[in-house]
């Protein structure tokens, strides 16, 4: 009778400890925001997010208005055809480095293995931006969240 006592102890124990965990995974879910400061780490961020949250309008805003800038069409259509896919990376933004209108910003692209018995891998790249009308505009980044024609001049046949 003292062992299923005990065994029964042990059991609603467990029992807890299963509740807290899943509780703890609900409501700690990690929301991100946008950050409000006028930098190139922030510019970057915010842009990475939009991305990531499919808001392609508020991503938008974050490109420089230089020549061969894509429309807004077109920069969504390329999320939608799959030429940009940030779906399968994940992405640290790093630290910045300013100089004068020009900003690099150091990002570590983190991509998951396609097995279970890989552990993924890391590439480290940076984003390039310019300060346009006292805010920092992008006018590069890592493949996953650029397009290759994007501010570049058309082919002439």
């Amino acid at each position: 009778m003292k062992q299923d006592r005990f065994l029964t102890g042990i059991l609603i124990g467990i029992g807890v400890l299963i509740l807290l965990a899943l509780a703890l995974f609900f409501t700690r879910q990690d929301k991100k925001d946008f950050l409000t400061e006028k930098t190139p780490y922030a510019a970057t961020y915010n842009y990475v997010l939009a991305v990531t949250k499919k808001d392609y309008k508020n991503a938008y805003t974050y490109l420089a208005d230089k020549d061969n800038k894509p429309t807004y069409e077109q920069f969504r259509q390329s999320f939608f055809n799959g030429n940009v896919n940030a779906n399968n990376v994940g992405v640290n933004v790093g630290t910045a480095e300013v100089n004068g209108a020009e900003a690099f910003v150091v990002l570590t692209l983190v991509y998951s293995s396609s097995d279970p018995f890989s552990g993924g891998y890391n590439n480290t790249d940076r984003a390039q931006l310019v300060k346009q009308n006292d805010d920092w505009k992008l006018i590069y980044m890592p493949y996953n969240f650029w397009a290759y024609d994007w501010y570049q001049e058309p082919i002439k046949p």
